[in-house]
């Protein structure tokens, strides 16, 4: 294929909005630049990681010369099927849990909900589209960058070849992502099924549908089609949902899941899928019993994998695990001295603030660290994570079990929703904060927030860790009454009592005698 003959790129269904989104971050006219003489820096895969080294290596104002290679939509799986129509979607849903709730609020809606999934859908597409622009090729080729659209390979050690164009560089970057794996189970294939990365194409709403996987993105899911007028069964291998979460936290959200009408299929072994009339059948066992369930749709959650294919890494000495993805080290750095990787093609957070925050070190580590002084290590950066159900699940730092291993000593601050005076007006009490400090001092390691905006809530947290800012001044500061995050307060207060030992008591009643 030459710079002048793409491959029309499709995102169903191609309508208004999808038109308006591919013209933007794929568009079918483009032609690739004439490749300069040597870039500065070249970039494969403009999703998060790659769109913001690009952008912000360019945006320095000292005439680097940067390439970025795209071989499909720009703005990766966060723009196209991860975070913005993830949350376009929730956000249709959680009107909907909310007229669940409003009779409890004195507020009568008539028990039948008009859900218009084809509006939702068409929403969700018409929100993408519009933010799509920020990651268009036009607005990267006015930023200084030279875009090119194509499969980039490593040719030698210095250049990447863009089908057939060459593009010689100084420091390169690895930022192809990862994609859905592919679920290993009989008959699955034969049957279709959906991901993360077709689900946000349909128009039509699946009666009865099956969600693999109790992860993030299988609970996020699973939820909003709930909600959505969809009868929901979501199965998963543990015992728990999001198993890697505190397990009090997982408990408040398998309660709602349950009341909301989702069966849940836990210790679940998955045995095969077969085509019948009504549908897909799928046969699995669960605590010794075998059954079954037939569905419209089958939504797989689990796991992601590196996309390491067609790069020819052996070519550059760049070491990868087809599993694990890119090897770097903790500057993120490959092990090819010249060439760096940033994102979920090499890191265990697959976020897209995660990518954000690493492709912000390769900028540095590649164009401003001589000799490799003053580089940032990715062990250094605080990351917070929020799993987007109704309540959420917020988290940073590290679980109490972490801990454990760690050799870390700590102890446990928990806050329930009920004794906060603004998540009981909310009628939100089942929620929760835990924060966990270092055993006598008021260092906070870690902490797990259970509430609808959790996710907003994590943030003070976060800030405090990074700036080692202890519980002792958060108790100093003011939070606005009545907010749900008072309970952040409520918990650096509770360490504040904690510090009042007798001997301290005895100090301050002998200091108010003479006050």
């Amino acid at each position: 294929m030459s710079n002048l003959e793409f491959e029309r790129i499709t995102v169903l269904p191609m309508d208004e909005y999808n038109q308006r989104l591919v013209a933007n971050v794929h568009p079918e006219n483009w032609v690739n630049p004439q490749p300069a003489d040597c870039y500065d820096l070249v970039v494969i895969g403009a999703g998060t990681a790659g769109l913001v080294v690009a952008a912000g290596a360019a945006g320095l104002g000292l005439g680097l010369k940067v390439a970025l290679i795209e071989k499909n939509l720009m703005g990766g799986d966060c723009l196209n099927i991860g975070c913005i129509p993830s949350k376009s979607l929730i956000r249709s849903a959680r009107v909907i849990g909310e007229m669940w709730k409003a009779k409890d609020l004195g507020v009568n809606i008539s028990k039948h909900i008009n859900v218009d999934f084809a509006t939702v859908m068409s929403r969700l597409r018409r929100i993408r589209a519009g933010i799509s622009h920020h990651d268009s090729a036009a607005r990267f080729k006015n930023l200084g960058v030279d875009v090119f659209f194509g499969e980039g390979k490593f040719a030698s050690k210095n250049t990447i070849d863009v089908d057939g164009q060459i593009l010689k560089f100084k420091k390169a970057v690895i930022a192809t992502g990862a994609r859905a794996i592919k679920p290993e189970i009989c008959g699955i294939e034969a049957a279709g099924y959906l991901t993360n990365e077709n689900v946000f194409s349909l128009i039509q709403k699946p009666e009865k549908l099956a969600v693999i996987g109790g992860g993030p993105i299988g609970c996020e899911l699973a939820q909003a089609f709930r909600r959505l007028g969809c009868e929901v069964t979501l199965f998963h291998n543990g015992p728990h949902i999001l198993n890697k979460e505190d397990r009090e936290a997982t408990d408040i959200l398998q309660r709602v899941f349950t009341d909301e009408g989702i069966r849940l299929v836990l210790n679940c072994q998955l045995e095969e899928v077969v085509t019948v009339t009504e549908g897909k059948r799928l046969y699995f066992s669960s605590h010794g019993n075998r059954d079954s369930v037939t569905v419209n749709e089958i939504l797989v959650g689990p796991g992601r994998l590196p996309n390491v294919e067609g790069l020819n890494l052996e070519a550059v000495g760049v070491e990868y695990d087809q599993k694990l993805g890119v090897k770097v080290n903790d500057y993120l750095q490959t092990t090819n001295s010249n060439i760096y990787a940033a994102g979920d093609i090499c890191m265990n957070w697959k976020f897209t603030h995660a990518a954000d925050a690493a492709a912000r070190m390769v900028i540095k580590n590649t164009l401003f660290s001589p000799f490799g002084l003053g580089r940032s290590q990715l062990s250094s950066l605080v990351i917070p994570w929020v799993t987007y159900t109704d309540p959420e699940i917020a988290h940073v730092g590290i679980y109490a079990d972490e801990a454990e291993k760690l050799g870390i000593e700590i102890e446990t601050i928990k806050i329930g929703f009920n004794n906060v005076d603004r998540a009981i007006t909310d009628s939100q009490e089942a929620g929760l904060l835990k924060i966990h400090h270092k055993k006598g001092s008021d260092e906070i390691i870690g902490a797990t927030i259970v509430a609808s905006h959790g996710g907003e809530m994590i943030s003070e947290i976060t800030t405090a860790i990074v700036n080692k800012i202890g519980l002792s001044k958060l108790s100093s500061v003011i939070h606005p009454y009545p907010t749900q995050a008072e309970a952040i307060k409520k918990a650096a207060d509770a360490y504040r009592r904690t510090l009042l030992t007798p001997r301290t008591k005895k100090l301050l009643g002998f200091l108010t005698k003479f006050s």
